[in-house]
């Protein structure tokens, strides 16, 4: 599997330390989600230079619920995309949104596959795999529309388009519905990145109650070979935290890692 650190790693620091830090931990990429505070061409010769690059970056607003705004999503997701052809960027994440109250939910999510279905078609012919991310409405994300990895699954599964699938967070799935390993494995063929953080308090693996030595081998044994992002915060430097992680975890799952 590859690895790969989010903005904000490092505070206050902007990408070009972090696509450096990328490099000197031995990861494999950048998550950088604002792509329109880039001057893309500045970042295209560093990513260059270094050796990695930004591997993931976001759409422009996160509403795929409300149908009223669907041109201006397909818009955006159109200068997304672009951007994602001058950097390389192969992922961009979205979200749905929150419920939109008095609205049935069926007609809600039969909203967000039609959306997402014209959305399908443009990633496709970019060669470029939108992924919609459920989120916890527990702690961090009230009224997000799409929470449970199931019916996200299922909403994979209407759009049926090899460049649509899902982003599966770890922390807001363990709070949102625990059964960690048993979602994330089952909904492997439409997972097509993982985000890790351990729970309590969103900080990096190993300060919480999260396995993950157990979770990021049984991800593993599917075979998955794509991108987990450590979307965290640290409670520590930064670097002594991506070293530890590294020592107590990172080499139980791959056997190279130093």
């Amino acid at each position: 599997m590859k690895y790969s650190l989010c903005i904000g790693a490092y505070k206050e620091k902007d990408v070009i330390y972090h696509l450096e830090k990328v490099k000197e931990h031995g990861f494999h990429g950048l998550e950088y989600y604002g792509w329109w505070d880039l001057d893309l061409k500045q970042v295209v010769r560093e990513q260059e230079r270094i050796g990695v690059g930004i591997i993931a970056t976001c759409t422009k607003i996160f509403n795929l619920v409300d149908e009223t705004r669907r041109d201006e999503y397909l818009a955006e997701l159109k200068q997304t995309i672009d951007a994602c052809k001058i950097l390389g960027t192969k992922s961009i994440i979205t979200q749905t949104g929150n419920v939109i109250e008095g609205v049935p939910r069926e007609i809600q999510r039969n909203a967000m596959v039609e959306t997402l279905k014209q959305c399908a078609q443009l990633c496709e012919e970019a060669g470029i795999i939108l992924e919609v991310e459920p989120l916890n409405g527990l702690v961090d994300h009230h009224g997000h529309f799409l929470q449970y990895s199931d019916g996200a699954a299922a909403v994979i599964d209407l759009v049926n388009s090899p460049n649509v699938k899902l982003v599966f967070d770890v922390y807001h799935q363990q709070i949102t519905e625990g059964n960690v390993i048993r979602n994330a494995t089952n909904y492997i063929d439409r997972i097509n990145h993982y985000h890790i953080a351990d729970n309590p308090g969103r900080k990096q693996p190993g300060t919480g109650e999260l396995n993950y030595i157990n979770i990021l081998n049984a991800i593993k044994e599917t075979g998955y070979d794509g991108f987990v992002g450590l979307e965290c915060g640290y409670t520590i430097d930064t670097d002594k935290a991506l070293e530890e992680f590294k020592q107590t975890i990172l080499r139980h799952v791959e056997p190279l890692a130093v």
